[in-house]
């Protein structure tokens, strides 16, 4: 991935003189990246502290080291595995890691997941309303995408929903849905499939009720979630302050965030390389006059929203975690 994020940057450049970029970075505003900075961190922290606040009643000795690395091993392996498939079972891991008993960890890890998706679907709504016109006029095929991911993100957590709710309907709704499969695969394989998909129905169905009798603690989680999302969509408009961009409307820039990363999650190459530069310069280029600023930003932001993440990740997987009792 890194190899990959070379060559993206060095086509990016293929228009722009070296020395203007070298130039917009020595006039670099350093306090405002420093505040990038700091908003990544929070946003790896308070996740974090979600794992704390769910592990508190079940591990009171679980420290707040074993938490942060959660986090830290999960951006690593969401950015190198297609869909960001590889983040939920290396938390998992973290976690067993630390002496966490599997089924523990995998309940806290969904309650959490539940969160995350709930809180990502309420800033995607408030930021098509926002910015989705702008997406409409700079680029068509980006709003299609928006519009993509949003169903996609909107259908997990309906999903999720009723299986909360309508647990025996959804499992009936399931089981016909899979139907077709049984074209394709034998009898004894399609059981099996069965069996497995509404044993996990099953399972999600008892953690959902364990969630629902733990009001106040989701909503705590609830709130971290969202202030967690808002300092990683901040981060933009803090690296254009950095660059001496003036006039940047806050609002409209973190919406415009918010839909890049919904668009980067449809991208099947790891960490949405390629499609996440383009989307960055596009939607961008109305705020950021000059071509070589416009790269360095785009630089600067993948190396804190991608590339910070991937080497703390890679610290953290090598650091021994503290034995739970």
């Amino acid at each position: 991935m890194l190899i990959v994020g070379i060559l993206i940057f060095g086509y990016s450049l293929r228009n722009v003189k070296i020395s203007a970029v070298l130039h917009d970075l020595a006039n670099l505003k350093w306090q405002w990246f420093l505040v990038a900075v700091l908003c990544i961190v929070m946003y790896l922290v308070l996740e974090a502290v979600v794992v704390k606040v769910f592990m508190a009643d079940r591990h009171p000795d679980f420290t707040f080291k074993n938490a942060l690395r959660v986090p830290l091993v999960e951006q690593l392996f969401n950015g190198i595995t297609p869909f960001s498939t590889g983040g939920q079972p290396a938390q998992l891991i973290a976690m067993m890691q630390s002496g966490v008993d599997a089924g523990q960890a995998s309940s806290v890890l969904l309650m959490k997941f539940v969160v995350f998706q709930a809180m990502i679907v309420v800033n995607f709504l408030v930021s098509m309303l926002i910015g989705f016109h702008f997406i409409a006029e700079k680029l068509q095929a980006l709003s299609l995408l928006v519009v993509f991911g949003f169903l996609i993100h909107l259908t997990v957590i309906v999903g999720l929903l009723m299986i909360m709710y309508w647990h025996s309907f959804t499992k009936k709704l399931v089981n016909l849905l899979i139907t077709p499969v049984k074209w394709f695969r034998s009898a004894e394989k399609f059981a099996q499939m069965q069996v497995s998909l509404d044993s996990k129905i099953d399972d999600f169905y008892k953690e959902s009720l364990r969630i629902k009798s733990e009001g106040f603690k989701l909503l705590r989680v609830a709130i971290l979630t969202f202030l967690q999302l808002v300092f990683y969509y901040l981060i933009p408009y803090f690296i254009m302050l950095s660059l001496g961009v003036t006039g940047l409307n806050l609002v409209m820039v973190t919406s415009l965030h918010i839909l890049i990363v919904m668009i980067i999650s449809l991208f099947p190459i790891p960490g949405g390389a390629g499609g996440a530069e383009y989307s960055f310069s596009v939607l961008f280029s109305s705020f950021i006059g000059a071509n070589s600023k416009l790269v360095l930003a785009m630089l600067l932001w993948r190396l804190l929203t991608y590339y910070f993440g991937m080497f703390a990740g890679m610290f953290a997987l090598v650091i021994k975690p503290d034995k739970v009792k």
